[in-house]
């Protein structure tokens, strides 16, 4: 669960980012951005594998590229569902996939799951 929430914490970092660098994103209120973001991460734990699963094949001839749109498509998604959470385009949710695929690799690199590991270690031991 926490790392979950972690997770809901980066992507809104990196929703935020990509509204405030990108004209097509626009979020109505700060609310509507942890609601986006929390559904960000439920769509991309249930419904992109299945997504990924059935474009295998476009994926492996684009050598990986699809899953830019893959990643848009996902961010459009939680857009649809959210009426609060506007985008222009699929080229605004790609490059807002971008943004926040980069967010969370540098806050993954910065944080580190070895360190999350050494930290959840030390927590048990204290118990």
């Amino acid at each position: 669960m926490r790392g979950f929430l972690a997770r809901v914490f980066i992507t809104a970092f990196g929703l935020w980012m990509a509204d405030t660098v990108l004209q097509g994103i626009r979020f109505d209120g700060v609310a509507s951005l942890w609601l986006a973001a929390f559904l960000l991460g439920l769509v991309n734990a249930f419904v992109r594998p299945v997504v990924v699963f059935l474009t295998f094949p476009i994926t492996l001839l684009t050598l990986g590229l699809f899953l830019l749109v893959v990643n848009g498509t996902m961010i459009m998604l939680v857009s649809w569902l959210m009426p609060t959470f506007h985008l222009e385009s699929l080229g605004s949710a790609i490059l807002a996939s971008i943004i926040v695929g980069l967010t969370g690799w540098a806050a993954n690199a910065f944080i580190g799951s070895r360190r999350v590991e050494m930290w959840n270690v030390r927590a048990r031991r204290d118990r």
